[in-house]
């Protein structure tokens, strides 16, 4: 009988123990969840690595990211136009629109950089940008830009609302 409550009682304690450490992971798993994930970003010096090792520079990209960010928040269309390469493609009213200039970028300012857009612009910062051989994505595809044409000045290549 005393063996049998011995062993109960070893029972009881690996309960005990394995009872602690799924409280244990799931708390550490809540917590991740909790963290924002730009304490899990490399900062400006990965941010800036990236684009160095992408397009050889990344100093006039973070200098477009803060001009685009500034002009938008200051509804300055004629800044923004002067940002995009045209031809450009848009979705105005869930049709694709090819926009041919800067005027015709600014007569549909408002149906191209969306609140959605400008949501999307003002959450954005440089260290958490996405970056790959196909430019520079700010939120989840809004906007893309990179370096276009023989000069790789830096453009908007497309907004996506």
């Amino acid at each position: 009988m005393a063996m049998h409550f011995v062993g109960r009682r070893a029972v009881e304690k690996e309960e005990a123990i394995i009872r602690k450490t799924i409280l244990g992971i799931g708390a550490a798993a809540l917590l991740g969840l909790a963290t924002p994930l730009s304490a899990f970003a490399g900062g400006v010096g990965e941010m800036n690595d990236n684009l160095d090792t992408l397009f050889g520079e990344h100093d006039r990209y973070h200098a477009f990211l803060n001009a685009l960010k500034k002009a938008v928040a200051n509804d300055d269309k004629k800044a923004v136009a002067a940002m995009v390469d045209y031809p450009f493609q848009a979705r105005i009213g869930g049709k694709a629109v090819k926009i041919r200039d800067a005027a015709h970028f600014e007569a549909d300012y408002d149906k191209v950089v969306t609140a959605k857009v400008k949501h999307a612009l003002r959450a954005q910062t440089y260290e958490n940008l996405f970056a790959n051989w196909q430019g520079v994505m700010i939120g989840d595809g809004e906007v893309w830009f990179s370096g276009v044409g023989n000069a790789n000045q830096i453009k908007i290549t497309a907004i996506n609302d």
